[in-house]
């Protein structure tokens, strides 16, 4: 399948200095989750959705390995800093069995559409919401099916998120899901400072629950166990985020992954202005220095730490995806999916509700909310901001997936990164350097499709940023005319 064609909009080039500082001026949203302002950065590559069912499963053909990606979209309780797909808490005891009958049937119309049989999984995660509120007969249904519709390598690691509560409270279901295969486990921890945990509505979280929930996770036999935190709060000061790093030190994890508080789609999205970049950068700074000291290992700009040498700290899923940009599928409400020329999003990515997903499902159509048929530049855009999850871009991975060097595709973005001393050469990638980290909301910008970076620079520039349409009219039709029929 061949690239879309470049939208005018993507044809466009910019000052690195004026982008590089609309990231700086926007970090609260020049960052990894890409692409930004969807519905008009990626509006010409919008597929119709009458189009869809019969476009999607193109996309996947000659893609023999991938990820997988199955969302469970139930927690105890929704907190205010949650931007995920999770539907009411109230929901979740009647909609749980028949959600995943959902998704098993997703499982099967991929296979019936993919020949999913044929293909081999780099990496299998089950995140949320909070997969470990389920029982485990319906985590094993969703183990099982993997199994049966794709190939599952015995030394890929399947890996889950849980709570401290759940852990702390369920050690028999800690126990289970470690038989069922799955490797390693994630723990959202994300902060211990009272007032804040009550003021974002987090419970279970208390320090004696977070060691009694360490030692079932270990007891159980897990050897690749990672702890979530989070910092960048409007509420939180450096010296509760220290405290927080000492616990999570203390719980002996083999790896830490920071997460900085993304604000867009959450209950307390107002509080974003709130938080300096200053700020952020002094608790990274801060985190760096305290694990560094704990013995956990990250390049500058990394955002996971790990303990084990040669182990990059993150699930094989997406370790794949960040290093060599491999395509992903995601089954379930609102997942998202990647193959080398489409981005698409399931239903319920907007509303949260699972209404539209099980309709689709059960008329037996593909559960996609939008898919986008990707240009080169925008394909390139989305794989960069996932390397930028290591601080590094691959160089190899890059050039044999978009057939040309970073150079050639970003000439005066390269220049720029290595004259500020902003990223450097590190064996076969470009890396940030502790001044790239510092500004890494700048740097990453560099690296977006020129629509996004548009996008960026109309926000600072305090522009109305509406939908472009006058293309429409003459230059959308040549297009989507050749991605539903020149393919099939």
């Amino acid at each position: 399948m061949k690239w879309n064609i470049t939208s005018p909009i993507d044809r466009q080039r910019f000052d690195p200095q004026d982008v590089f500082e609309a990231g700086i001026a926007q970090h609260h949203i020049s960052n990894t989750a890409y692409p930004i302002g969807h519905i008009t950065t990626m509006r010409p590559y919008k597929i119709l959705r009458q189009q869809i069912d019969a476009f999607a499963p193109q996309a996947w053909e000659g893609i023999d390995d991938l990820g997988l990606y199955v969302h469970v979209p139930f927690c105890e309780t929704r907190c205010s800093f949650c931007e995920y797909t999770v539907v009411d808490p109230r929901e979740n005891q009647g909609a749980e069995d028949s959600y995943f009958d959902l998704l098993i049937r997703e499982f099967e119309m991929y296979d019936e559409r993919l020949k999913t049989k044929d293909k081999r999984l780099i990496g299998f995660d089950i995140g949320g919401g909070t997969p470990t509120v389920a029982k485990v007969e319906n985590i094993a249904r969703v183990i099982e099916a993997a199994h049966r519709h794709f190939i599952l390598p015995s030394n890929e690691t399947i890996s889950i998120e849980t709570t401290p509560k759940i852990a702390a409270r369920e050690p028999e279901k800690i126990r289970a899901l470690k038989a069922l295969g799955i490797g390693r486990i994630s723990m959202g921890v994300q902060i211990i400072q009272p007032s804040l945990l009550k003021a974002l509505g987090r419970t279970g979280s208390a320090v004696d629950l977070n060691f009694a929930a360490r030692d079932h996770i270990r007891e159980a036999g897990f050897q690749k166990f990672n702890v979530d935190l989070m910092y960048g709060f409007a509420r939180q000061s450096l010296k509760a985020w220290g405290e927080t790093l000492g616990h999570a030190i203390e719980l002996q994890p083999d790896y830490v992954t920071l997460y900085r508080m993304r604000y867009k789609g959450t209950r307390v999205a107002a509080q974003a202005f709130n938080v300096e970049l200053a700020q952020v950068n002094e608790m990274s700074g801060l985190a760096k220095e305290m694990l560094s000291a704990a013995g956990y290992e990250a390049n500058p700009g990394k955002n996971t730490y790990s303990k084990i040498a040669g182990d990059v700290g993150t699930s094989d899923y997406l370790r794949d995806r960040v290093i060599h940009g491999t395509p992903y599928i995601g089954y379930g409400l609102g997942a998202q999916s990647l193959s080398h020329q489409t981005l698409s999003y399931n239903s319920g990515a907007a509303g949260k509700a699972l209404k539209l997903y099980q309709q689709k499902v059960e008329a037996g159509k593909l559960p996609i909310q939008d898919l986008y048929y990707l240009s080169r530049e925008a394909a390139i855009g989305k794989m960069i901001s996932v390397s930028f999850y290591f601080g590094e871009i691959n160089l190899t991975s890059f050039e044999k997936k978009f057939g040309v060097t970073l150079e050639q595709a970003f000439r005066d973005e390269v220049t720029f990164v290595l004259r500020e001393g902003l990223m450097k050469y590190s064996e076969r990638t470009l890396r940030l350097t502790p001044r790239g980290a510092k500004n890494f909301n700048g740097v990453i910008a560099l690296f977006y499709a020129p629509t996004v970076k548009e996008h960026l620079l109309k926000l600072t520039r305090g522009e109305t940023v509406k939908a472009q349409r006058g293309w429409r009219k003459v230059w959308q039709p040549q297009w989507e005319q050749l991605a539903v029929n020149s393919y099939q």
